[in-house]
C-alpha cells in the first residue's frame, strides 16, 4: 500500500506567509522559505505554495521563493496560484517547484490541462477545486464550456439534487466565483485531460478547524483513479486520520495546525501509524 502523505500549505501573500479563515482574514505566520526549511526537518513528506496575490508583476517575488526553497530542501514541492500559461509552469519548474497547482485557469480554458500535462507530463500537472456545498438550482454554463465538455460526453452542471441530498460546486478566482460546476463530474473531466492529481478544498471549512468535509473527499476520491489531496479544515490530529481513513484521501494537507506549532510533523505521523495508517516514518 502506498504511503499517505502530510502536506504543508502555505499560502503567499507578497513574500509572506499568511493564514485565514474561509478565504479571509489573514494573519501573518512567517518567512515562507524559513517555514519550508522547519517543515523539510520535521519530515513533511511535501510543500505547498499557494501564491495568493499572484499577477504577471508579482511572479518574480514567488519564484524567487522557489528558487531559495529548491537550494534548501529536498521534498517535492508544489506552488500555485495565478498559473495561466505554458510559460507560466516552464518558469515554476525552471525555479526548482516539482508541481504546479492550476484552478481559475483550467476552468476558464479546459484545453489548457490537457495542453499542460502533454508538455511537462501529468505527474506534474495537479487541479486545485475548490467547492462549496450548494442550494438551489444551478447556473447556466458559460457557451465555451459546454461545447468543450459536450466534446468528451460529459454534463457538469451541478443539478440541484434529490430533496435533502448534497451537492458542491465549484468555485474560482480564490473562492470568490462560483461557477455552477458540479466538483465531481469536473474532477473527473480534470483527470480525463491529464491532471495527475486533485488538490481539493472545502471552502465552507477552511480554516475553521472544525474537520475536513468528509463526504466531499470520500465522493471525489473514490470516483477518480488518481490521488486526491484533502484540504481545508484540519483542527487536530483526529481530522487527518477522518480524512485518510473515511475521505478515502491520499494525502492531507493543513496550514495553523502546523504553522501555529499547535501539532509537529513527527507527532501527526506516529499518530496515524499508531492507527494503522500507512506512512513514511
Amino acid at each position: 500500500m502506498l504511503a499517505k502523505r502530510i502536506i504543508p500549505c502555505l499560502d503567499v501573500r507578497d513574500g509572506r506567509v499568511v493564514k485565514g479563515v474561509n478565504f479571509v482574514n489573514l494573519r501573518d505566520a512567517g518567512d515562507p522559505v524559513e517555514n519550508a526549511i522547519f517543515y523539510d526537518a520535521e519530515g513533511a513528506d511535501e510543500l505547498t505554495f499557494l501564491d495568493i496575490t499572484a499577477s504577471h508583476e508579482k511572479r518574480k517575488i514567488i519564484l524567487d521563493v522557489v528558487e531559495r526553497t529548491a537550494a534548501e530542501v529536498f521534498i517535492p514541492v508544489t506552488v500555485g496560484g495565478g498559473i495561466n500559461t505554458l510559460s507560466d509552469i516552464s518558469d515554476l519548474l525552471n525555479a526548482g517547484c516539482d508541481k504546479v497547482s492550476i484552478n481559475t485557469a483550467a476552468v476558464k480554458t479546459p484545453g489548457f490541462i490537457k495542453e499542460a500535462s502533454e508538455r511537462f507530463g501529468s505527474q506534474c500537472i495537479v487541479v486545485a477545486i475548490d467547492a462549496k456545498r450548494s442550494v438551489g438550482a444551478a447556473g447556466e454554463l458559460p457557451d465555451w464550456l459546454t461545447s468543450d465538455v459536450n466534446l468528451h460526453g460529459l454534463s457538469l452542471n451541478a443539478g440541484s439534487g434529490a430533496e435533502g441530498e448534497n451537492r458542491f460546486e465549484v468555485y474560482t478566482h480564490g473562492g470568490r466565483k462560483a461557477r455552477g460546476i458540479d466538483a465531481l463530474k469536473w474532477a473527473k473531466y480534470m483527470e480525463e485531460l491529464g491532471a495527475g492529481e486533485i488538490l481539493l478544498t472545502s471552502m465552507d471549512k477552511d480554516g475553521t478547524k472544525s474537520g475536513y468535509d468528509i463526504e466531499l473527499n470520500r465522493a471525489i476520491s473514490e470516483g477518480v483513479g488518481i490521488p486526491v489531496i484533502a484540504s481545508g479544515g484540519a483542527g487536530t490530529l483526529e481530522h487527518l486520520y477522518d480524512a485518510l481513513e473515511y475521505g478515502k484521501a491520499d494525502a492531507v494537507l493543513a496550514a495553523s495546525i502546523f504553522h501555529f506549532r499547535e501539532y509537529s510533523i513527527k507527532e501527526a505521523k506516529m499518530f496515524l501509524d499508531s492507527k494503522g495508517i500507512t506512512m513514511r516514518l
